[in-house]
């Protein structure tokens, strides 16, 4: 169930750093007060440290909150760049940026 749920899920990138020290409620927090989106709506939000090296993504699975967390040993993850909070990317993008690719911020309707 859970990789059809991913399948179809939102991805919304936060274009700031945050602290990552943070965990679930905080996270769970920035999501709904800095983002303005709701944590339990079953998308994935995306998460990085200052470094740019550090990255977390949140995500409500229907069962509880689940935090993916990865670090490179080398360089750092390019996340797109936007004068809004957050940036909505596809799912093939999300796997880009884990990898360390850069993302390319495209409008979209």
């Amino acid at each position: 169930m859970i990789a059809g749920d991913l399948e179809h899920a939102r991805v919304w990138v936060a274009t700031t750093p945050v602290d990552m020290r943070k965990s679930f409620d905080s996270l769970a927090e920035v999501v709904r007060n800095f983002l303005g989106r709701d944590p339990l709506s079953g998308s994935l939000f995306v998460f990085r440290n200052r470094g740019g090296h550090l990255v977390k993504v949140l995500w409500w699975d229907r069962e509880g909150m689940a935090i993916f967390y990865k670090r490179l040993e080398q360089g750092v993850f390019h996340f797109p760049r936007a004068n809004t909070p957050s940036v909505e990317i596809r799912c093939d993008e999300l796997l880009r940026l884990l990898s360390g690719a850069a993302v390319a911020r495209r409008n979209r309707a």
